[in-house]
């Protein structure tokens, strides 16, 4: 598929880099990009040789400004909207359960919607410059379709808060709230992200997987649920020569080698 919206890149190391790259929108969520963005994330979950998806945006100052205001204010049909919101729920859970590790590279605002996107990817690496926030109430809407996400990375009274002020959080202040993993200057963000990048991409391929999937299953289960099923993901780690190869190359002081069964 050729892209119009989105960059893919896909390095010898075992990183795929997906960059929004739709700057005179300031990476608007259009339609068009987010179908490009799942079909991306689609051909790293198939590429074997893909061990972990970088996100990151080719605006200078801004990752996505989020939703496409002018394709919800248009003459478009409603159900037509309607059906082009599932383009975020299949976005939302293609991430989950992606069975490889997303890091969001956020080296300039995270707003609205997009705000939903790097929570559904499990790390996020910002700027100091960067900004998070869900201003929709602002313009008379509001971030149904990133509410879940943000519930279940926010502490409530501080989720309650974004979506009924809108107001925007620093890097800083979205680190202190749950939402950011790892704040550094502009300048170091690149490194900061390779350096993430480069190790999750040298851990197991497969259980790295097992572990992706278990943490997408066991998050709303109840807690007696969720142990008997991690229970069961625990055995089938064990019977893997992946498990046994690293245990091996511990003991041995080496490094392992994976073979991915």
């Amino acid at each position: 598929m050729t892209y119009e919206k989105i960059r893919y890149d896909s390095a010898p190391d075992g990183v795929a880099t997906i960059t929004l790259d739709d700057p005179e929108t300031r990476n608007a969520l259009s339609n068009e990009l987010l179908g490009e963005l799942l079909d991306a994330l689609r051909t790293a979950r198939n590429d074997e040789d893909v061990r972990v998806v970088v996100l990151a945006s080719s605006h200078e100052k801004v990752f996505s400004a989020g939703g496409n205001l002018a394709g919800f204010g248009g003459d478009t049909a409603l159900i037509h909207k309607h059906l082009g919101a599932s383009q975020f729920v299949d976005l939302f859970k293609l991430l989950g359960e992606l069975g490889k590790p997303s890091i969001v590279k956020a080296s300039g605002h995270v707003l609205a919607g997009s705000l939903g996107i790097a929570l559904a990817c499990d790390l996020i690496v910002a700027s100091e410059d960067a900004g998070f926030g869900t201003p929709e109430i602002n313009v008379g809407l509001f971030p149904f379709m990133i509410m879940a996400l943000i519930y279940r990375n926010v502490p409530r009274k501080k989720t309650t808060e974004m979506l009924l002020l809108g107001e925007r959080l620093t890097a800083a202040e979205a680190r202190e709230a749950g939402i950011v993993n790892k704040v550094v200057p502009a300048a170091e963000l690149d490194a900061a992200v390779d350096d993430w990048a480069v190790k999750l991409a040298s851990k197991s391929p497969l259980v790295m997987r097992l572990g992706k999937d278990a943490i997408w299953r066991q998050m709303d289960m109840g807690l007696t649920d969720a142990l008997d099923y991690l229970r069961s993901q625990l055995t089938i780690e064990f019977s893997t020569e992946d498990a046994i190869e690293g245990i091996t190359a511990f003991f041995e002081k080496r490094d392992a080698v994976w073979k991915g069964r």
